[in-house]
């Protein structure tokens, strides 16, 4: 067979795998929409707006099973989404069953994919085997190059880098949203390629630089705004077509607007881990593939924040404080709506954690001065704010049992987003794989996409 027939031949089963992988991709992302779409009244729920479960009338087997669960156990259970789902799913079956809703029945098993089985439909062999990384660094000069890095992130450097980098590349490399470049310094020592590390905050940048300019790094920085105005085909822009883009954790935004450009400009290779996908301009998201913008689906900001509402890195002191301080911003708020007349909930500012260390009275005081509530020292006795907090206590036991409800939806909304931008990338000629690039207790947010331009000659 010639040459010519045999990139014929190659070409043909490129374009067959891509067509069922987006195929497949699609079909998935659809299920996952007509899922969400349906159970929106379990989910798009603000629990601290609630004196009570509110899908008592709907849902009553779930309600139950919920008040079955003891206090103790809520937090192991929400920990662990296989154990979520064993502890709930059954009981929501239940009561879509009563509901006759049978078409919806089928969906719920999809409560059950985790991101791993996601994983496993989209994998095309991109980057699924991690590629050892021999950098010339000694120990000891390994302990100077990371150093200002935290434990943590310096793991995910090393293991996004080695899950997403393929010793014959060679390209240039972007580093979107850089930093002070932690990613890209580590990128431009383990495989010895030029790296550009685009930047907002000239400070980063100048750190940055004099490190990169110490070790001697092929690390350049562009201190620019990622939202800025940008010309794609003029030879200055950051984002080329001959280069291999990276962002390790760019937040909401800004990784869809790195997708976006990129995908104009049919960059070779696009690595990311998304992050934060709250973090938009608009109250709404923006759905990027066809798919996701065909659905009925919309997810407001406060959606978006439920898939990172899972924290399996927090420690014990850590998970006190939080728990004391819901308790503390519920019994305010109960305190508030008897003053103000007005039964809904109050928002508060970000607190500090050594006002959760003074007096329960102090802080109510304090967040009426906040938010303009008429409450003065002499109002209310030490006994009558006491009550007040225990009603915030019992309200938080509500609170918990809504968001353990709401947590049933983590993984299915985080990997509608994620193949949200898995078809985009499909739909603009890449052959994409989506994949971890480190486990849950090194960060939560582990998802990689990583997508090739495939060029049909």
């Amino acid at each position: 067979m010639s040459n010519k027939n045999t990139a014929d031949v190659e070409q043909q089963m490129i374009l067959t795998g891509l067509s069922e992988q987006m195929k497949g991709d699609a079909e998935q992302l659809s299920q996952l929409s007509s899922l969400l779409f349906q159970t929106q009244s379990l989910w798009k729920v603000v629990a601290f707006d609630y004196k009570d479960l509110p899908w008592k009338q709907n849902f009553p087997a779930l309600c139950d099973a919920l008040w079955q669960i003891d206090d103790n156990e809520i937090e192991a259970i929400d920990t662990c989404s296989n154990t979520l789902v064993a502890r709930l799913l059954p009981y929501l079956i239940k009561d879509y069953k009563a509901q006759h809703n049978e078409t919806l029945i089928p969906l719920l098993t999809l409560l059950d994919d985790d991101i791993n089985k996601t994983v496993a439909k989209t994998s095309s062999g991109l980057c699924s085997a991690p590629q050892p990384v021999n950098p010339t660094i000694t120990e000891t000069e390994m302990s100077h190059f990371n150093a200002g890095i935290k434990a943590r992130k310096w793991q995910q450097i090393r293991r996004f880098t080695q899950k997403v980098f393929v010793p014959k590349d060679n390209l240039p490399v972007l580093e979107w949203c850089a930093g002070k470049g932690y990613l890209g310094r580590w990128v431009a020592k383990s495989q010895q390629v030029p790296v550009t590390s685009l930047e907002w905050q000239k400070s980063l940048c100048e750190q940055g630089r004099i490190f990169a300019q110490k070790w001697q790094l092929p690390q350049q920085f562009i201190c620019a705004d990622a939202f800025a105005p940008i010309e794609l085909n003029n030879e200055q822009s950051a984002i080329k077509k001959h280069q291999h883009a990276i962002a390790l954790h760019a937040c909401g935004d800004l990784h869809v607007r790195l997708l976006t450009l990129a995908s104009k400009v049919g960059t070779q290779q696009i690595s990311i881990s998304p992050c934060c996908y709250h973090l938009i301009e608009h109250q709404y998201y923006q759905a990027l593939s066809t798919v996701a913008q065909d659905s009925r689906l919309q997810l407001s900001r406060h959606d978006l924040q439920l898939p990172l509402q899972q924290s399996v890195i927090a420690n014990r002191k850590q998970n006190d404080l939080r728990k004391k301080e819901i308790a503390w911003r519920l019994g305010f708020d109960c305190l508030q709506r008897d003053i103000n007349q007005v039964d809904r909930y109050l928002p508060i500012p970000t607190i500090k954690q050594s006002q959760l260390s003074g007096r329960f009275s102090d802080f109510c005081l304090w967040a009426a001065e906040q938010k303009n509530v008429p409450l003065t020292k002499n109002i209310l006795n030490e006994a009558q704010y006491q009550d007040y907090l225990q009603q915030g206590l019992s309200r938080q036991k509500v609170t918990q049992r809504i968001d353990l409800v709401r947590h049933l939806f983590r993984h299915p909304i985080e990997q509608w987003l994620l193949l949200d931008r898995v078809c985009f990338l499909q739909q603009h000629g890449y052959q994409v794989e989506l994949s971890e690039f480190c486990s849950e207790d090194i960060t939560p947010r582990n998802a990689l996409i990583h997508a090739k331009k495939v060029d049909l000659v």
